[in-house]
């Protein structure tokens, strides 16, 4: 009689069944999906502009009669193509003085090379029923066009940052499986 030996994996924990058609598949047969914001810094904008925006929110979080979570996430950024841009407009400058500003810049950007990240946000909530998933959506895009804020529904690819935001420490996992 042979003994089955079991190991415990991380994913025995985790319980999501499949990210497909921008939700994330649970094991309970719930799904999560959500909304991604696109980042605005609205203290560049006028007093005004600033309370607009702020009274949208607010009019937007009263919209809400259902459990959502708001998750801010890090996503890295590859600036190697803005700094070779940048070294092109330098090699074909002819005044001093604009190659001069063009260097400051290539020293900047190459001074933030190594961990660039844009910030994300998504609000994300729960539910079993798909007709109900896509009106909230369609809820949470508009209301957050009428605060003056750009959005999309979350998509795959978002959905796993968000996983690996919670579930690797913000890092990016790039590694495949290991065979012994």
């Amino acid at each position: 009689m042979s003994s089955k030996t079991s190991s415990v994996t991380t994913e025995s924990f985790v319980p999501v069944r499949a990210i497909i058609n921008n939700v994330i598949e649970l094991d309970s047969g719930e799904k999560i999906a959500g909304v991604k914001v696109s980042p605005r810094n609205i203290f560049i904008l006028e007093e005004n502009d600033q309370f607009g925006v702020i009274d949208g929110l607010k009019d937007f979080y009263n919209t809400f009669d259902f459990e959502f979570w708001l998750v801010i996430a890090d996503r890295p950024v590859d600036i190697s193509v803005y700094i070779a841009q940048l070294q092109m407009q330098y090699n074909q400058a002819q005044n001093p003085v604009i190659r001069k500003l063009i260097n400051q810049d290539l020293r900047k950007a190459n001074d933030f090379s190594d961990g660039v990240s844009d910030v994300e946000f998504y609000f994300l909530f729960k539910d079993k029923n798909m007709e109900l998933i896509q009106k909230r959506i369609r809820i949470m895009i508009n209301g957050l066009a009428n605060a003056g804020l750009a959005s999309s529904q979350a998509n795959n690819d978002d959905l796993r940052t968000v996983l690996d935001s919670f579930l690797n420490g913000g890092q990016k996992t790039e590694f495949g499986t290991v065979m012994s």
